[in-house]
């Protein structure tokens, strides 16, 4: 099950990175959905450690920031567990990549 959504996560990582060049408003709705997931977890130190990572990813020139997003990487996986990026991707693109992932481990 895990090794499903880490697959179908990072394949959803590679979609925002290959978009995120000509999207500039998918940082902004990364940096919207970062501060208001910092006030609904605000007595939850750890998520808020891992939101100040990602404001501080998010300063960085977009290429290192898609790289980030879709490395293959024990580290990538973790950041990819709280990535910033929710609502960049349509519904319907989500539910398609899941449904991929889960056709190939039925």
């Amino acid at each position: 099950m895990h090794e499903l959504r880490d697959k179908s996560s990072l394949e959803m990582a590679r979609r925002i990175a290959a978009g995120l060049p000509t999207r500039p408003e998918w940082l902004a709705l990364a940096r919207e959905n970062l501060s208001r997931w910092s006030e609904l977890n605000r007595d939850a130190p750890g998520l808020l450690n891992c939101y100040d990572e990602w404001r501080e990813i998010l300063e960085m020139p977009v290429p290192e920031i898609c790289a980030i997003l879709t490395a293959d990487t024990d580290e990538g996986q973790r950041l990819r567990q709280n990535s910033p990026f929710a609502g960049a991707l349509s519904p319907s693109e989500v539910w398609e990549i899941k449904r991929q992932y889960a056709a190939k481990t039925a």
